[in-house]
């Protein structure tokens, strides 16, 4: 959705992915999902640019449930991030490598939003970024500085695309996230670690952004 004065005004991409039988093509659930799912329960006024529709963007989706999708969860992310300060999605950090933008897009957004406000853009900086699976960068990306801006919010998400790689082999190779980082995290949380050399609360990028 894109967003003016906290209100919904377009919808830019739809993300929907459905298994289904095998004998099904993708071709056709495609179809069916956009005329049957998509197209009834969007408002036409939301659709005036023609949203990017994404229905199982990686292809075919035969196996799922427990059986294409298992393995350790982690504790609620809002333990290891702001304490219910900032808005969260879903997922976790623990039990997740840093291949799940569950875990590593959350760190590239703190680090995204820490130099904006560093850089002296705005006051505060909230920033969202969306993701479909099998493309790589990011669908929707979303800045709120709550009216605290010193430019328009427009203009700082032109400069955040301009200086951040933002698909996920962007965010591992720039924050060094293969790297064994993650056991000291495992205590008192993963951001505003003054006492941690974590890469995503490095200011290197204040002078791009200014």
């Amino acid at each position: 959705m894109r967003y003016k004065n906290r209100c919904p005004v377009a919808v830019e991409s739809v993300v929907i992915s459905s298994q289904h039988d095998k004998n099904i093509s993708l071709e056709q659930i495609r179809k069916e999902i956009t005329q049957k799912v998509i197209t009834p329960i969007i408002p036409e006024k939301f659709c005036e640019n023609s949203p990017q529709i994404y229905v199982n963007p990686t292809g075919r989706f035969v196996i799922g449930g427990p059986q294409g999708d298992c393995g350790l969860t982690g504790r609620k992310i809002i333990v290891d991030t702001y304490g219910g300060w900032a808005r969260h999605g879903g997922g976790a950090f623990s039990g997740k490598d840093c291949t799940k933008v569950d875990r590593s897009a959350a760190y590239a957004a703190r680090y995204v939003a820490k130099n904006v406000v560093a850089a002296g853009l705005a006051k505060e900086c909230e920033v969202q970024l969306s993701y479909a699976i099998g493309i790589a960068h990011p669908i929707s990306i979303l800045v709120d500085t709550f009216g605290s801006a010193n430019i328009s919010e427009v203009e700082i998400q032109r400069r955040i695309e301009a200086n951040f790689d933002l698909t996920p082999r962007g965010i591992i190779n720039n924050l060094g996230l293969y790297r064994p980082l993650y056991k000291q995290t495992a205590t008192y949380g993963h951001f505003g670690r003054l006492d941690l050399d974590l890469p995503w609360e490095k200011l290197d990028k204040v002078t791009a952004l200014s």
